[in-house]
Protein backbone atom coordinates (compact mmCIF):
# COMPACT_ATOMS: atom_id res chain seq x y z
CA UNK A 1 0.00 0.00 0.00
CA UNK A 2 2.38 2.65 0.74
CA UNK A 3 4.34 2.19 -2.29
CA UNK A 4 0.89 2.73 -4.56
CA UNK A 5 0.72 5.37 -2.81
CA UNK A 6 4.20 6.91 -3.37
CA UNK A 7 3.85 6.28 -7.00
CA UNK A 8 0.73 8.02 -7.05
CA UNK A 9 2.96 11.15 -5.33
CA UNK A 10 1.94 11.24 -2.02
CA UNK A 11 4.10 11.13 0.99
CA UNK A 12 3.69 8.21 3.05
CA UNK A 13 4.41 7.97 7.50
CA UNK A 14 4.36 5.67 10.41
CA UNK A 15 2.18 7.63 12.95
CA UNK A 16 2.71 6.26 16.58
CA UNK A 17 6.76 5.33 15.93
CA UNK A 18 8.35 3.73 18.87
CA UNK A 19 4.60 2.62 20.02
CA UNK A 20 2.90 -1.14 19.43
CA UNK A 21 3.29 -2.03 15.98
CA UNK A 22 4.90 1.16 14.60
CA UNK A 23 8.36 -0.12 15.39
CA UNK A 24 11.82 -0.80 13.72
CA UNK A 25 9.99 -4.21 11.70
CA UNK A 26 8.12 -2.04 9.98
CA UNK A 27 11.09 0.07 8.54
CA UNK A 28 12.57 -3.27 7.64
CA UNK A 29 9.60 -3.67 5.51
CA UNK A 30 8.65 -0.51 4.06
CA UNK A 31 10.17 2.78 3.36
CA UNK A 32 7.97 5.72 4.01
CA UNK A 33 9.03 9.29 3.72
CA UNK A 34 8.39 10.66 7.26
CA UNK A 35 7.94 8.98 10.84
CA UNK A 36 6.06 10.43 13.93
CA UNK A 37 7.95 10.03 17.04
CA UNK A 38 5.11 8.91 19.46
CA UNK A 39 4.03 10.97 22.10
CA UNK A 40 5.68 8.66 24.96
CA UNK A 41 9.13 9.20 23.92
CA UNK A 42 8.76 13.00 23.78
CA UNK A 43 7.40 13.17 27.61
CA UNK A 44 10.31 14.82 28.92
CA UNK A 45 12.76 14.38 26.99
CA UNK A 46 14.62 17.19 27.57
CA UNK A 47 15.25 15.43 31.02
CA UNK A 48 15.36 11.92 30.32
CA UNK A 49 18.81 10.64 28.81
CA UNK A 50 17.16 7.00 28.09
CA UNK A 51 14.66 8.38 25.45
CA UNK A 52 17.63 10.82 24.29
CA UNK A 53 19.42 7.78 23.49
CA UNK A 54 16.23 6.46 21.70
CA UNK A 55 15.77 9.22 19.89
CA UNK A 56 19.51 9.31 18.88
CA UNK A 57 19.07 5.65 17.25
CA UNK A 58 16.46 6.63 15.47
CA UNK A 59 17.35 9.24 13.64
CA UNK A 60 20.44 7.53 12.70
CA UNK A 61 18.28 5.25 11.18
CA UNK A 62 15.79 7.62 9.36
CA UNK A 63 18.90 9.62 8.64
CA UNK A 64 20.92 6.33 6.79
CA UNK A 65 17.02 5.55 5.29
CA UNK A 66 16.44 9.46 4.08
CA UNK A 67 13.19 9.06 6.24
CA UNK A 68 12.23 12.24 8.02
CA UNK A 69 11.27 12.77 11.27
CA UNK A 70 8.12 14.75 12.85
CA UNK A 71 8.26 15.22 16.96
CA UNK A 72 4.36 14.62 18.19
CA UNK A 73 2.66 15.44 21.30
CA UNK A 74 5.17 18.33 22.17
CA UNK A 75 3.46 20.10 25.26
CA UNK A 76 6.67 22.12 26.74
CA UNK A 77 9.02 24.69 25.34
CA UNK A 78 12.08 22.51 27.03
CA UNK A 79 10.92 19.00 24.87
CA UNK A 80 10.87 21.88 21.80
CA UNK A 81 14.16 23.14 22.30
CA UNK A 82 16.33 20.02 23.16
CA UNK A 83 14.40 18.27 19.88
CA UNK A 84 15.15 21.27 17.56
CA UNK A 85 18.73 21.21 18.75
CA UNK A 86 18.78 17.72 18.10
CA UNK A 87 18.19 19.07 14.14
CA UNK A 88 13.79 17.99 14.03
CA UNK A 89 12.29 20.61 12.41
CA UNK A 90 8.58 18.85 12.30
CA UNK A 91 6.35 19.17 15.90
CA UNK A 92 3.07 19.04 16.32
CA UNK A 93 1.19 19.45 19.78
CA UNK A 94 -0.50 21.11 22.71
CA UNK A 95 2.85 23.20 22.94
CA UNK A 96 2.20 24.70 19.82
CA UNK A 97 -1.62 24.91 19.76
CA UNK A 98 -4.42 23.11 21.03
CA UNK A 99 -7.32 22.13 18.92
CA UNK A 100 -10.07 24.72 18.32
CA UNK A 101 -13.10 24.68 16.80
CA UNK A 102 -13.03 26.84 13.54
CA UNK A 103 -10.14 29.11 14.49
CA UNK A 104 -6.21 29.37 13.66
CA UNK A 105 -4.24 29.19 16.74
CA UNK A 106 -1.54 31.52 18.02
CA UNK A 107 1.94 30.29 17.21
CA UNK A 108 4.37 31.09 19.58
CA UNK A 109 7.29 33.04 18.61
CA UNK A 110 9.94 30.52 19.13
CA UNK A 111 8.76 28.32 16.66
CA UNK A 112 8.92 29.69 13.86
CA UNK A 113 12.03 28.52 11.76
CA UNK A 114 14.97 31.45 11.36
CA UNK A 115 18.56 31.85 11.77
CA UNK A 116 18.54 32.29 15.57
CA UNK A 117 17.95 28.86 15.55
CA UNK A 118 21.21 28.08 13.79
CA UNK A 119 22.60 29.87 16.80
CA UNK A 120 20.76 27.93 19.04
CA UNK A 121 21.97 24.57 17.88
CA UNK A 122 25.19 25.61 18.17
CA UNK A 123 25.34 26.30 21.72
Amino acid sequence: MIDYYQKLGFRTAIDDFGAGYAGLNLLANYLPDYIKLDRELIIDIDRHERRQAIVHGIQLTCRELNIGILAEGVETLAEYRWLRRQGIDLFQGYWFAKPGFETLPEVPDECYITSAHSAERSE
